[in-house]
């Protein structure tokens, strides 16, 4: 049973606004082990704005993140990969100069610990590390079938491909806990089954416990384990994906009217 998971992060009462406008509105969210776990709303439902609160990129005015019972509200954006959080953007953030191979090496920056005269001369514990982490790469693209683009710059891949590359360098820093914006926004049919594979592959094989923001419904519906929803900043619905797509407020904040749902499928 999901409930009875361990919980691996655990945000209280979120409440962000920007300016004048409120964004999120006293919203509670448990993260469990092994778990995939949709966030799903209508366009502008502040989804990607949680996960950024979650992820450090957004401060929240009140409310507290707990990280494997620790408090985490207050540390640093930059800080949260070294506790193994790790993310993928909607806008795909690269280094468009470097090429695939060295984005994901760019990935390693939380996990790389030898220090600054042993790197700079790169001997001893420096060297042995580096190694590591190049077989580390290494299996991610093997893993992600990128083979054909280990050489190629950011700046001449396609578009799908580099959202590979972005799910790629989340991997390389070893996350706890991955969290997917959009993961599949803008793909076709094709890579969009290869990128459903590689996350259930992630969530079942290496067991990281995944936050996915989606809008595929039919992606969500198939691999989620649960689903939260969000209308205008407020979570209207937790739940299974059976139970969530049956529920009025969903229906409703989806169509417009739970009346016509008999006629038209979430």
């Amino acid at each position: 049973m999901i409930e009875s998971r361990k919980v691996i992060m655990e945000a209280r009462n979120i409440n962000l606004s920007f300016g004048a406008l409120p964004v999120l509105k006293n919203i509670s969210i448990e993260i469990r082990e092994k778990e995939i776990l949709a966030i799903i709303g209508p366009n502008g439902a502040g989804k990607t704005s949680l996960l950024n609160v979650l992820s450090g990129f957004y401060r929240a005015q009140t409310g507290e993140i707990f990280y494997n019972g620790k408090e985490i509200t207050s540390l640093p954006t930059y800080k949260r990969p070294y506790l193994g959080i790790s993310r993928t953007f909607q806008n795909i953030e690269l280094y468009e100069g470097l090429t695939s191979v060295e984005n994901l090496m760019a990935g390693r920056h939380s996990v790389m610990t030898h220090g600054i005269l042993s790197g700079a001369f790169y001997f001893g514990r420096a060297r042995r590390m580096e190694i590591a982490h190049r077989k580390a790469v290494e299996d991610i693209i093997d893993f992600l079938e990128m083979e054909s683009i280990r050489d190629t710059p950011a700046a001449f891949l396609t578009y799908g491909q580099r959202k590979k590359v972005d799910l790629g360098r989340a991997l390389a820093c070893n996350p706890k806990l991955l969290l997917l914006d959009e993961p599949m926004a803008g793909m076709n049919q094709d890579e969009k089954e290869d990128i459903t594979r590689f996350i259930l592959d992630i969530n079942t094989v290496w067991e990281i416990p995944i936050v996915l923001v989606e809008h595929d419904m039919g992606v969500v519906m198939d691999i989620s384990d649960r689903v939260i929803v969000i209308n205008f900043g407020v979570k209207i619905a937790e739940g299974t994906p059976e139970e969530t797509k049956k529920n009025p407020k969903v229906i409703e904040a989806y169509l417009g009217s739970a009346d016509i749902y008999k006629s038209s499928k979430l």
